[in-house]
């Protein structure tokens, strides 16, 4: 009864088109008044106590640093690096903006910020040097979903909060898994400008001069992930310090150095970064009561003792957890997802022999894919209010791009040493 108060309600509200936060703080509210399992003061202390969090605070401020970074002509510097490697090859240009969606992926730990980053830029470029509108803008949008898979990243953090896992380990195992998915978006973007005879910009070829002019350019830019990241992994800082030094950096290059975010505009980034924030810390609050609600009427333990039921190979059960993530991603929030799910199904996963930080790669590269999955499919209405096209058309261009991402997911997830081998230095 409890359950059915609670899954119902939650799905007539989002097919209602209520905000996914609001959807599940209001369902979580329904079910605590209609099958009087909890008291009121039950949702607000959870909401409350989830977001007062030392680890979480890292979210907003990597929110903030990817608004300040996208605005302060970094993205401009890095596609440079980017074009001087493979500009002038098959495809070059295709190619250029997923290694730049990689660099920038670095930096911002959100897969729409890397498309509205990225996207403004490289879709009128490649449709200027005769390149498909829709692939373009497929490109752009499929490449956008690196944002979550490259550390730092927003949703690696919350797969530690919630998990109770390392979020320097989560960090570092994304960088294996995050290239292999890259190269695999690289292959087909290659194989199909070369059927379509896609160039790049110039035919002037890679030269380590002109790279190390580009990088020199961007040297400022390039300095970011190696400052978060190795300040993580040095053990100078924790994951939440280091979300603070890249606003602090970010502003400094931007203002200061590049000079292409004058300081008048700070305060309308500080507010976008705020909203956004705003906005995540409902769905973190929402979902996170939703998901105790859950974890009390002893869901997890039953999805358990039923995928046992169905099988007792490894295999098969991570199959059919993968099979729930990819549609669980079609139509919820990714943020939401790993908030809810984890406590669900990290106990199997863990009874089933995988390890956490390597069950959590799997979880949030699935979940991803759900970036370019309709109905969500975030990834799909920024690219497409940056090039115009309908929401389907794009979703139809996406599609060589979805099987690429899910070859890519299949072999992280059945070769767990990809995952684990950088942590395992730690």
């Amino acid at each position: 009864m409890t359950e059915a108060i609670l899954f119902i309600s939650f799905a007539v509200l989002l097919l209602l088109s209520v905000p996914v936060g609001i959807a599940l703080g209001v369902a979580t509210l329904l079910t605590i008044v209609f099958a009087d399992v909890q008291t009121i003061d039950f949702l607000v202390q959870a909401m409350v106590t989830s977001i007062d969090s030392f680890p979480l605070m890292a979210v907003p401020f990597f929110i903030i640093a990817g608004e300040i970074m996208g605005r302060g002509g970094i993205t401009e510097r890095l596609f440079g690096v980017a074009n001087s490697l493979v500009g002038n090859k098959t495809g070059g240009f295709a190619i250029a903006t997923i290694v730049t969606a990689l660099f920038f992926a670095a930096i911002s730990g959100s897969a729409p910020a890397t498309v509205a980053a990225i996207g403004g830029m490289m879709i009128p470029a490649m449709v200027s040097l005769g390149y498909d509108k829709r692939f373009a803008t497929a490109t752009v949008a499929a490449a956008g979903s690196l944002g979550v898979m490259i550390p730092p990243s927003i949703p690696m953090v919350m797969y530690g909060v919630t998990g109770s896992t390392s979020i320097g380990d989560m960090f570092i195992a994304g960088i294996i898994p995050g290239f292999i998915v890259a190269g695999f978006l690289i292959a087909f973007a290659y194989f199909y400008s070369k059927k379509m005879g896609y160039k790049g910009d110039s035919e002037e070829p890679f030269t380590f001069k002109r790279f190390g002019a580009e990088c020199w350019r961007a040297k400022w830019a390039l300095l970011i992930p190696i400052i978060i990241l190795g300040g993580i992994y040095g053990g100078i800082f924790t994951p939440t310090e280091a979300a603070v030094i890249a606003v602090v950096y970010g502003i400094l290059i931007s203002v200061f150095v590049y000079r292409e975010l004058p300081i008048k505009k700070l305060p309308s980034v500080l507010a976008a970064g705020s909203l956004t924030t705003a906005t995540v810390l409902i769905v973190v609050g929402s979902a996170t009561a939703f998901g105790q609600l859950l974890t009390r009427q002893q869901v997890p333990t039953r999805i358990a003792e039923a995928m046992v039921q169905v099988s007792e190979n490894p295999v098969i059960i991570m199959l059919l957890i993968i099979v729930l993530l990819l549609i669980v991603g079609c139509f919820m929030d990714t943020l939401a997802s790993i908030i809810i799910l984890t406590p669900l199904l990290l106990p199997v996963a863990i009874e089933f022999g995988y390890d956490p930080v390597h069950f959590g790669m799997v979880m949030i590269i699935t979940l991803a894919i759900g970036f370019i999955t309709p109905p969500l499919g975030v990834n799909l209405f920024v690219s497409s209010g940056i090039s115009g096209l309908p929401i389907m058309t794009i979703a139809r261009g996406v599609i060589p791009y979805f099987f690429m991402m899910l070859i890519a997911l299949l072999i992280i997830t059945f070769i767990p040493q990809l995952s684990l081998y950088l942590p395992s230095f730690r």
